[in-house]
């Protein structure tokens, strides 16, 4: 499993699906905002959560048809079906990798970019813990919609679709705990939540796409 996993971040790598091409459309997203709505620091302090948490959602889906394409294309997916790892733990592993290589830097970055839409001090902290309670249910689910569509030629427009309405409950309770926390606020609630959000997609989401995966190798 553990050479499956280094195998797979190599992958995202090299086809250009690694934190790099993450963090240069989040960078993007969050310089673009000021022009958009003003120079003013205390409305972009109020939206800053929401739209870090927004930048980063939109980042993670930059490399979700990655996940399970290249495999496809070289037949490494029907050997990793044949193989004695269990189909589930393959989907849980190209997961994790995914988000090693796209959801953790972000993590990391958030902050530097918080810095540039004057998120208040008190918001840093609660920003880094939503989105790194809140990430991996963002790879989970990504990895549920790129089992849908792998094979599918130009099946990027289509694992959006599909996975776009399945992110919005963990854009939501994530943005609340970073707004939360960032007014000074009790933002446990909306982070029980999210972490509840996230344990679920793990514990469920590994054996619908494994299950998915299998009907698409027949």
């Amino acid at each position: 499993m553990i050479a499956l996993l280094v195998r797979d971040m190599k992958l995202a790598m090299r086809a250009g699906g690694g934190f790099g091409l993450g963090l240069a459309f989040f960078l993007i997203v969050t310089v673009l905002v000021p022009f958009g709505v003003g120079p003013e620091s205390g409305l972009l302090s109020k939206i800053a959560p929401g739209i870090l948490w927004l930048g980063a959602l939109l980042a993670c889906l930059l490399s979700l048809d990655r996940i399970f394409a290249l495999d496809w294309e070289d037949g490494s997916l029907d050997l990793l079906a044949t193989s004695p790892l269990p189909m589930e733990g393959v989907v849980t592993i190209k997961a994790l990798a995914h988000w090693l290589t796209t959801g953790l830097p972000l993590c990391l970055a958030a902050p530097l970019f918080g810095l540039l839409l004057s998120l208040p001090d008190t918001g840093y902290v609660w920003l880094v813990l939503s989105l790194v309670i809140g990430t991996p249910a963002l790879s989970v689910v990504g990895t549920f919609g790129a089992a849908l569509t792998v094979g599918l030629k130009r099946g990027g427009l289509l694992l959006s679709l599909l996975v776009l309405p399945l992110y919005v409950p963990t854009l939501i309770f994530g943005a609340e705990v970073a707004r939360r926390g960032a007014l000074g606020m009790d933002a446990m609630t909306p982070l029980l939540m999210l972490g509840g959000i996230t344990a679920g997609t793990i514990a469920l989401l590994p054996f619908a796409s494994a299950l998915v995966l299998r009907v698409n190798l027949r």
